[in-house]
């Protein structure tokens, strides 16, 4: 949730660069102070979750790289998952088969596991 603070910073001071495909808003400073570089900022859509910044965004916000990324720069290889934001600590987190939000049951052990005992 973005503060009143961070809006009014916003809308004095800074300029919009670029939106991504989540819909989060990012900015940069209007005037570059001297011998200084713009801070860059994102105005998130929704909860404020860093985890929801894509890749290219965050080389931007982190001055990683100057130019700001573009839809040609979301291009992936074939192997690569499209980027999701981390669900730790909501509904949609990952709970493996005995968890005890899913119930708390697994499958029983199927007798080809021995285990260890040392000599």
């Amino acid at each position: 949730m973005t503060t009143a603070i961070t809006r009014l910073i916003t809308w004095l001071k800074g300029e919009s660069v670029g939106t991504d495909q989540f819909g989060n808003r990012y900015f940069q400073q209007r005037n570059a102070p001297e011998n200084r570089r713009r801070k860059r900022w994102v105005v998130y859509k929704g909860a404020d979750e860093a985890s929801a910044v894509p890749p290219q965004w965050n080389a931007w916000l982190h001055h990683t790289v100057k130019a700001v990324p573009s839809e040609a720069d979301n291009s992936r290889y074939i192997w690569q998952k499209p980027h999701i934001p981390n669900m730790t600590g909501t509904p949609d987190a990952y709970r493996p088969a005995g968890h005890t939000l899913r119930g708390g049951h697994r499958a029983k052990a199927t007798g080809d596991y021995d285990a260890w005992k040392p000599e």
